[in-house]
C-alpha cells in the first residue's frame, strides 16, 4: 500500500481589477485574521473557540481549521457547527475511518469519542513581497488508546497574497504534510469520504440550494458523487447573489484525479483518495497533497476554472 503523509500549506490569493493588495495577517485571541486593504479575507481557528450554543457536548470543540472565508465582495461562503453536522468546520481535514495499532479511532466524527485533531501550535506571522503567513501545527489523536495517543504529526503552512489579474477572487493554497508519530502506520481503510473537507454556507442546505459543477462537466450532485475530478466548483446564493469556491486538485497528488464525495442534500464536499481503497500513512513516508481553493462572486464556466487549473499546474 502506497505510504501517505501530510502537511497542509495554505496560500490566499486575493485577486482585484486593479493593484495588488498587501495582506497583513494578526493575532486576534484565538484566530489569526488575513486582510487586504481593510477587507477580511479568512480567518484560521488555532485554539477551540466558544460553542454557537450552550447544548454543545464538550467532545466536539476545535480548533485548527479555516473559517470564516469570504468572496471579494465580503460574502461568507464557509458554516461552522452547522446544526445536522456539529462536526464540520469550514476547510478542515481529518481522516475518517481508519486502523491504528489495532483499534479504529474516527478523528472525523468528534462526538463519537474515538479520536479529534487538536491544535498544537501557530508560529510567528511573517510578511514578504505582499503576502504573509505562518505554520500551524495539528497532531491527530487515538482517543480509543490508554492513555490517549497521538498518531499523526500535522503541519499547515499558510500564506496569503493578492493578485491582480483582472478576474475577482480569492485563493487558497493547500499543501499538506502528516508524518506518522510513532512506529506504527495508520492504515485508511476504503471509505466514501475523509481527508480535506469543505463546508458550505448554511443557506445553500437543503437540495435546491446547493449546487456543483465539476471538471468533467457533471452538475447533478448525485450523479457527481463518487466520481473523479481535477476541480470542483460548489456554491449557492448568499444575500441575493451567488458565490461558492472551486476546489482544485494537484495532479501530484496521490491517485489523482481523485475521487469526491457531494453530499446529497448537504453543502459539503470532499476529496477522498480513500474511495479507490484501501491506503497507508507509513513511519518515516511523508504524503504529501497540494489543493487550490478558489472563491468567486458568481459561478465560473468551466472554461474559467480549467484555465485556473492550468494556471496553477502548468498542465492542460
Amino acid at each position: 500500500m502506497p505510504p501517505i503523509i501530510q502537511t497542509l500549506a495554505v496560500i490566499v490569493l486575493v485577486a482585484s481589477a486593479n493593484a495588488a493588495d498587501s495582506v497583513a495577517a494578526q493575532r486576534e485571541g484565538k484566530q489569526i485574521i488575513f486582510r487586504a486593504d481593510g477587507r477580511e479575507i479568512a480567518r484560521y481557528q488555532a485554539e477551540p473557540g466558544d460553542f454557537p450554543r450552550a447544548d454543545i457536548k464538550e467532545a466536539f470543540r476545535r480548533g485548527g481549521y479555516l473559517h470564516p472565508l469570504h468572496t471579494p465582495s465580503g460574502k461568507l461562503v464557509t458554516d461552522d457547527f452547522p446544526p445536522n453536522h456539529i462536526h464540520h468546520h469550514g476547510v478542515w481535514a481529518p481522516w475518517t475511518k481508519t486502523k491504528f495499532e489495532g483499534r479504529e479511532p474516527d478523528f472525523w466524527n468528534m462526538g463519537d469519542g474515538k479520536g479529534r485533531v487538536e491544535f498544537v501550535l501557530a508560529g510567528d506571522v511573517w510578511t514578504k513581497d505582499g503576502r504573509a503567513g505562518f505554520q500551524a501545527t495539528h497532531r491527530f489523536v487515538d482517543l480509543l488508546a490508554q492513555p490517549a495517543k497521538t498518531a499523526l504529526d500535522e503541519t499547515w503552512d499558510l500564506a496569503v497574497a493578492t493578485a491582480a489579474d483582472g478576474t475577482p477572487r480569492h485563493i487558497i493554497d493547500l499543501t499538506s504534510t502528516q508524518t506518522c508519530a510513532t512506529t506504527a502506520p495508520l492504515i485508511l481503510p476504503k471509505y466514501h469520504y475523509g481527508g480535506l473537507g469543505f463546508r458550505g454556507h448554511r443557506t445553500w442546505d437543503g437540495t435546491p440550494n446547493c449546487r456543483i459543477l465539476t471538471s468533467e462537466g457533471i452538475t447533478n450532485r448525485i450523479a457527481a458523487n463518487e466520481t473523479r475530478a481535477k476541480w470542483c466548483w460548489i456554491g449557492g446564493t448568499v444575500d441575493g447573489a451567488t458565490a461558492g469556491v472551486t476546489i482544485l486538485c494537484h495532479p501530484e497528488n496521490f491517485r489523482f484525479p481523485q475521487p469526491i464525495r457531494i453530499h446529497p442534500t448537504e453543502p459539503f464536499f470532499c476529496f477522498a483518495p480513500q474511495q479507490l481503497g484501501e491506503m497507508s500513512i507509513e513511519p518515516g513516508k511523508p504524503y504529501l497533497s497540494r489543493y487550490r481553493i478558489v472563491i468567486t462572486d458568481g459561478e465560473p464556466t468551466r472554461e474559467q476554472a480549467d484555465a485556473w487549473w492550468s494556471e496553477w499546474t502548468g498542465s492542460k
